[in-house]
C-alpha cells in the first residue's frame, strides 16, 4: 500500500478552511504529556508519522475528500466554478470554510453533469441546444426577454395565473426542463451541517449545449426560487458557466437580474406600486409584501426592482433586504424545529425527487429501462446510495 502524501494532507486541510488547531480538534487528537494535539497532527503533515486508517477516514470526512485523494502525487486542480459573478466581502479569509464547501458542491454537480452529458452522447440522446450561448449583453434586455419567453412558452400573466408562488415555480421549472435544461435544488452536501447560505451562492449554471444545468440554492426562501431560475436562464442564453451570489454589483449580474425581473414583473405593472420613500419603513414593507403576494414573487425582488426603477433609494433597498433576510432566517429555524417535533415528516424520496427535478429522473429511468445505465452510475447521478435508486424511482410524483 503506498504512503499518503504529506503535501496533500496540508492542502486538504487548508482547502477545507481549517487551521491546524481546528483540524486537530475535529479529528479527535488529544493533548498528552509528550505532545499536544496540534503537534500530533503536525507530525503527520510533515511526513514524520503515518496516519492510522481510522485517522485517515476521519480526515476524509472532515476535509470532504475521497480517501484516494491523500495518495495523489500532487493536489488536484481547484474545482472549476466557471466565472465567479459574485461580489465577495473583503474579509474573505473568514469564509474559507464556506468556500471549501462550495468547491465540494460544485465538484459534485460537475461530476453529475459530466456523466449525464456522456450518457446522452453515447446513447444518441444528445442534440445540441441552439439557445445556449445564442445571445450577448449587447443585444439588450428586451431581446433577451423576448427569447426567454419564447423558449419557455410562458409570460408573466401565465406565471401569475397559478394558485400559489410554489405552483408558479413548478410551472416555470417544468417548462425550463422541457426546453432541455436540468434544474436541481441543492444548497448543501447532504446534511444541514454543510448548508450554504445564499450569501455564499444563490445559483450556478453550466452552459453545456447537450446537458445544461441550473442549480438553485434551496436554502433560499421559496418565492425567490423563480427569480434565481430565470436569472440563471439568462446566463445560459449568454453562454455563461458560473456562480451567482446574493448581490448584483457588476454589469452582468445587473443585466441578468433586470431580464429576470422584467419577466416576472413588467415595468408597466410596477407602476402600480405606489411607494413614499420618505415614509416609515414599516409602511413601505407592508406595501411591498402585499404587492409581492399578488404577483407571486419574492419581496426582495420587488424591492430590487423598486430600487432599479428609482422608487426607493439604495439605502432603503438594503434596509429592506436585511429585514427580509432576518425574517426568513427566523422562519426557517421555526420550520426546522417544528419538523423535529413531528413524527416522521416529509417522505425522504419525495423530497429528493423534488430537489432533483423530473428531467434528470426521467433520463435515469429511461436509460435504466434500456439497460444503458447501471444502478451504481444511476446512484451517482441521483446522489443516493445504489440500494435507494429503485425506491426513489418508484416513489412517483416530483411534488
Amino acid at each position: 500500500m503506498p504512503k499518503v502524501n504529506p503535501a496533500i494532507m496540508v492542502w486538504a486541510r487548508e482547502t477545507a478552511g481549517l487551521t491546524q488547531e481546528e483540524a486537530a480538534k475535529k479529528l479527535g487528537f488529544q493533548d498528552s504529556s509528550r505532545s499536544s494535539a496540534v503537534e500530533k497532527l503536525a507530525l503527520i503533515e510533515h511526513g514524520r508519522k503515518e496516519p492510522s486508517r481510522p485517522q485517515l477516514t476521519k480526515m476524509a470526512g472532515q476535509y470532504r475528500r475521497p480517501l484516494l485523494t491523500f495518495y495523489l502525487s500532487k493536489p488536484p486542480q481547484k474545482s472549476n466554478r466557471g466565472v465567479d459573478f459574485r461580489t465577495l466581502p473583503q474579509n474573505q479569509n473568514e469564509r474559507s470554510s464556506e468556500e471549501a464547501l462550495l468547491d465540494a458542491l460544485i465538484r459534485e454537480i460537475r461530476a453529475r453533469q459530466s456523466m449525464v452529458s456522456v450518457i446522452m452522447e453515447d446513447e444518441d440522446e444528445a442534440e445540441p441546444l441552439p439557445f445556449v450561448g445564442s445571445h450577448r449583453i449587447e443585444d439588450g434586455r428586451a431581446v433577451l426577454l423576448e427569447s426567454l419567453q419564447a423558449l419557455l412558452g410562458l409570460n408573466a400573466a401565465a406565471y401569475r395565473a397559478q394558485p400559489s408562488a410554489s405552483a408558479a415555480f413548478d410551472l416555470l421549472r417544468r417548462n425550463t426542463e422541457q426546453a432541455g435544461i436540468f434544474v436541481l435544488l441543492k444548497g448543501d452536501l447532504g446534511n444541514y451541517a454543510t448548508a450554504l447560505d445564499t450569501t455564499v451562492f444563490r445559483g450556478f449554471s453550466i452552459a453545456d449545449e447537450v446537458a445544461p444545468f441550473i442549480v438553485i440554492n434551496d436554502r433560499d426562501a421559496r418565492p425567490a426560487w423563480s427569480f434565481t431560475l430565470l436569472h440563471e436562464m439568462v446566463h445560459l442564453l449568454l453562454g455563461h458557466t458560473g456562480i451567482s451570489g446574493d448581490s448584483a454589483e457588476n454589469e452582468v449580474e445587473r443585466f441578468c437580474n433586470d431580464v429576470a425581473g422584467e419577466f416576472l414583473l413588467p415595468a408597466l405593472e410596477l407602476e402600480r406600486l405606489a411607494l413614499d420613500d420618505n415614509g416609515a419603513i414599516g409602511a413601505i414593507t407592508e406595501r411591498i409584501s402585499a404587492f409581492a403576494n399578488e404577483f407571486k414573487v419574492s419581496r426582495a425582488m420587488v424591492a430590487y426592482k423598486a430600487y432599479r426603477s428609482g422608487l426607493i433609494t439604495w439605502e432603503t433597498h438594503n434596509q429592506l433586504k436585511a429585514s427580509y433576510r432576518e425574517e426568513w432566517q427566523r422562519d426557517r429555524e421555526t420550520i426546522r424545529e417544528q419538523a423535529r417535533e413531528r413524527d416522521g415528516g416529509p417522505n425522504y424520496y419525495r423530497v429528493r425527487r423534488h430537489r432533483l427535478g423530473s428531467r434528470i429522473i426521467g433520463l435515469v429511468e429511461h436509460m435504466m429501462a434500456a439497460d444503458a445505465l447501471s444502478t451504481s452510475k444511476a446512484a451517482q447521478i441521483l446522489g443516493v446510495k445504489p440500494r435507494q435508486v429503485q425506491l426513489l424511482l418508484d416513489t412517483g410524483s416530483t411534488r
